[in-house]
């Protein structure tokens, strides 16, 4: 039984440091898949911003269109710029090659990076980036740090800078410890409206990781029902083949 409990422990343990976000506080992502509004804003801000470098290879714009009470030509006229087929997948024209080449290593295809990093990552990171004249593009991530990324979405939400406080750590030394955010310019929207943008194409993202979930859940309501049901029928129907013992 201890082995048991220390194999569990063991394979849980990555699981744990994930959601833990290496450390950094996440915020709660708070969306809302059975939002079409919210899921169609998520759409378009992924194919203006994020599909030029960003695969999502296992979605296909149909499925896309059906599941987001969207036409097939209002997908076709509004959100296909890599491909002239609906029936394709979201990919792009960049190579790994390429990609390695121009930001240090290919960037990831993100049609399961809800699953795997999570939703709440994925908003505070989207969120996250400050101002870094160390870094390449200028930019870094305090969710992800040294990200090879650019903020692609900097115009809407202007710039920021990270400040941080001294902090005394574990062994009693002066550590930097994240403060809080600092604007230095502004960006087309507010601040208000580009949580939103983040939380809508958090959504997006997290709809395209498991198109299915939505009526999963619903469907799941249902089993639990019936599940009820027959516990209520398979307890009256032992006490009656019992009744006579008990």
């Amino acid at each position: 039984m201890k082995k048991l409990i220390v194999a569990f422990l063991l394979a849980t343990a990555p699981l744990l440091g994930l959601a833990a976000g290496g450390g950094v506080h996440l915020d709660d992502a708070d969306i809302d898949l059975g939002d079409q509004a919210s899921l169609q804003r998520g759409a378009k801000y992924f194919m203006n911003y994020c599909l030029s470098c960003h695969s999502a290879k296992y979605q296909r714009y149909n499925r896309m269109a059906k599941d987001l009470g969207l036409t097939e030509d209002e997908v076709a006229q509004n959100l296909m710029f890599t491909t002239d087929k609906i029936g394709n997948t979201m990919d792009i024209a960049m190579t790994a090659e390429q990609g390695t080449e121009w930001f240090g290593s290919p960037p990831p295809d993100l049609s399961v990076i809800s699953r795997a990093r999570g939703v709440d990552w994925i908003y505070t990171y989207l969120r996250s980036f400050y101002l870094d004249e160390k870094r390449p593009f200028g930019m870094n991530n305090l969710v992800f740090p040294d990200v090879g990324m650019p903020h692609v979405l900097w115009e809407l939400q202007g710039t920021q800078k990270a400040v941080f406080k001294l902090d005394k750590g574990s062994s009693g030394n002066d550590i930097q410890v994240f403060d809080h955010f600092e604007p230095v310019t502004q960006g087309t929207v507010s601040a208000e409206e580009y949580d939103q943008v983040a939380r809508d194409l958090t959504a997006f993202l997290s709809y395209v990781g498991e198109p299915i979930q939505m009526e999963r859940k619903r469907l799941g309501v249902w089993v639990l029902l019936f599940i009820a049901v027959f516990f209520v029928m398979a307890y009256l129907l032992k006490k009656e083949y019992w009744k006579d013992v008990h």
